[in-house]
C-alpha cells in the first residue's frame, strides 16, 4: 500500500509495475491494480484510458529503470572486458527474473506492437551498447579480432535471460551464477606474451 502522499496515478503505475512483474499482463486485473493502490473504483479511468493505457505507463517506466541500471555499469569504469562483467555480476533479484524479459512470454504483450515496443527498445539498446564494447575491446586487442559484437551482445543477453529462466526453475540462483561464469571463461582476454 502506498502512501497518499504520493499521487494516485503514481501509485497506478507502480501498482502495476509490481503486478506485470508477479503475474503478467493477463494475471494483472484492474481490480488487483487498484486494490494495491489503495485507490478508487474510478481512478484508472480518470487517469488512464484502460489497462492497456497503464500498462504501457508502467512497462515504459520499467523498461527506462533497466535500460538506465545496465547503462549505469556498461559505461562505468574499467577494461571492456570488466565492465561486461561487471554488467553480467550486477546485483538483481534472479529468482524473480527480468521485470522486461518476463513480459517476452505474456501472449497479449507480444501480441501488441504499443506494449512490446519498450520491451524490444531495451532489450536493443543494452544489446547495442554491449557490441559497441566489444568492438572497443577488439580495437585495444584485448578481445580478438575474430569476435563478433553483435553476436557476443547476443550471447551476453541470452545467458541473461536465459539463466533467470534456469534460476527459476530450478528455485536457485546457482544456474544463473553458472552461465554468468561459463560465458566470462569464453571472453576472458587471455595474456598476450611480449615479444
Amino acid at each position: 500500500m502506498y502512501s497518499w502522499a504520493v499521487s494516485t496515478a503514481e501509485r497506478l503505475i507502480e501498482s502495476t509495475r509490481e503486478l506485470l512483474w508477479e503475474r503478467g499482463y493477463v494475471g494483472t486485473s484492474p481490480k488487483a491494480i487498484l486494490e494495491r493502490a489503495g485507490a478508487g473504483q474510478g481512478s484508472m479511468y480518470h487517469h488512464f484510458t484502460g489497462k492497456p493505457d497503464l500498462a504501457l505507463a508502467a512497462i515504459r517506466r520499467t523498461a527506462e529503470e533497466l535500460r538506465a541500471a545496465a547503462q549505469g555499469v556498461l559505461d562505468g569504469p574499467g577494461t571492456p572486458y570488466e565492465r561486461i562483467e561487471a554488467y553480467l555480476r550486477r546485483e538483481r533479484d534472479v529468482l524473480r527474473g527480468c521485470p522486461v524479459g518476463r513480459l517476452t512470454m505474456d501472449p497479449d504483450v507480444i501480441a501488441s506492437d504499443e506494449l512490446r515496443a519498450p520491451v524490444d527498445e531495451t532489450l536493443d539498446a543494452i544489446r547495442e551498447r554491449i557490441a559497441g564494447i566489444v568492438e572497443e575491446g577488439k580495437e585495444q586487442g584485448q578481445f580478438g579480432p575474430e569476435l563478433d559484437g553483435e553476436a557476443i551482445a547476443a550471447a551476453v543477453l541470452a545467458t541473461v535471460q536465459g539463466g533467470y529462466v534456469l534460476a527459476r526453475a530450478s528455485g536457485s540462483p546457482a544456474a544463473f551464477d553458472a552461465g554468468v561464469r561459463g560465458l566470462l571463461s569464453l571472453l576472458r582476454p587471455q595474456d598476450h606474451p611480449t615479444v
